[in-house]
């Protein structure tokens, strides 16, 4: 038998022991009642969860990279994929190009990023009948000579040498992509007061096969295609008069982006460009030449993509 004594000894340690449980649990609970929300007590830092912005280009994981189906339509010259990126679902295909000029244009790749970004957070803006595809880096080997890396990027990235953003306009075989298509080519080509090379003939280059093919397949019912720098909305033309629907769209995103409208790009003679070959194919097209070299202005373009969403809707 356990004398009255040692009972008592126990019931008392039995005590202490309850009393510091609840002691413990109550200071564990106003920890946690006070803590950051979605903190872990204990934790180094808290958890973010501050919405993504589409003004930021996400990192390489990110949503827009890892969730939309994405289409290798050809390779670079060094053998870098050239990736189209689908949004939607619906049969009219709106085609976003940018980085036809490498490097040497990089905000024209990182604002198509940043649609792919808003896209990706916000898929219920594409029209039921619309399927958007974007195409960030025509000539991934001229971007990456700039940014110095494959793939997705920030403008922490870019070399700060001219010399070298001016050699990222070229694709790896020193040909200027944007005088390689099938719409008045020649042989040697205009850049501001520079005599640029062609290629040997049109579509000589992988990039603008890769391009050539993916319009023979798709036909995209409109096309917008970034540039810098200039600060304006381009029509298109090839031999015959600009198509009332170029004009039309390209009228439509200036007005919503505050872009001044142009009929045509005149400030030197364009041989071989992208833009005036997809109007000889019949598809409407602009090109919207960012006001410089280091800025996307994605406010007054995602105005204007909006403005191309609702022109194509039905």
């Amino acid at each position: 038998m356990i004398g009255m004594k040692t009972k008592t000894i126990i019931l008392t340690v039995l005590i202490i022991i309850i009393a510091g449980l609840g002691i413990y649990l109550t200071i564990k609970h106003s920890q946690q009642q006070s803590a950051t929300p979605g903190q872990q007590v204990g934790s180094s830092s808290p958890a973010q969860t501050s919405p993504s912005s589409p003004a930021s280009p996400a990192s390489p994981s990110s949503p827009s990279r890892s969730s939309a189906p994405q289409e290798v339509i050809g390779k670079s010259v060094q053998g870098r994929d050239i990736t189209a990126y689908h949004y939607g679902t619906g049969s009219t295909d709106i085609l976003f190009v940018g980085g036809i000029h490498g490097g040497y244009e990089w905000n024209s790749s990182l604002v198509a990023y940043q649609l792919m970004d808003y896209l990706a957070a916000n898929p219920s803006v594409i029209p039921a009948n619309e399927r958007i595809t974007v195409i960030p880096a025509l000539n991934p080997d001229g971007l990456a000579k700039v940014v110095g890396h494959d793939g997705r990027f920030t403008a922490s990235d870019v070399s700060p040498s001219q010399s070298t953003q001016v050699a990222g306009r070229f694709n790896a075989n020193n040909v200027d992509l944007n005088r390689n298509f099938d719409c008045k080519w020649q042989a040697s080509g205009i850049w501001q007061n520079k005599t640029v090379s062609g290629g040997t003939s049109a579509f000589s280059e992988p990039e603008s096969q890769a391009i050539q093919a993916y319009i023979g397949a798709n036909k995209p019912a409109a096309a917008i295609v970034w540039y810098s720098a200039a600060g304006g909305v381009y029509a298109s033309a090839c031999t015959g008069p600009t198509l009332p629907a170029t004009t039309s769209l390209a009228k439509a995103f200036a007005v919503a982006s505050g872009y001044p409208f142009y009929e045509q790009f005149d400030a030197y003679a364009l041989t071989g460009d992208m833009v005036n070959w997809f109007a000889s194919q019949n598809i409407p097209a602009v090109s919207v030449l960012l006001t410089n070299h280091t800025d996307t202005e994605w406010s007054m373009n995602l105005a204007g993509i909006q403005a191309v969403f609702e022109r194509y809707a039905k």
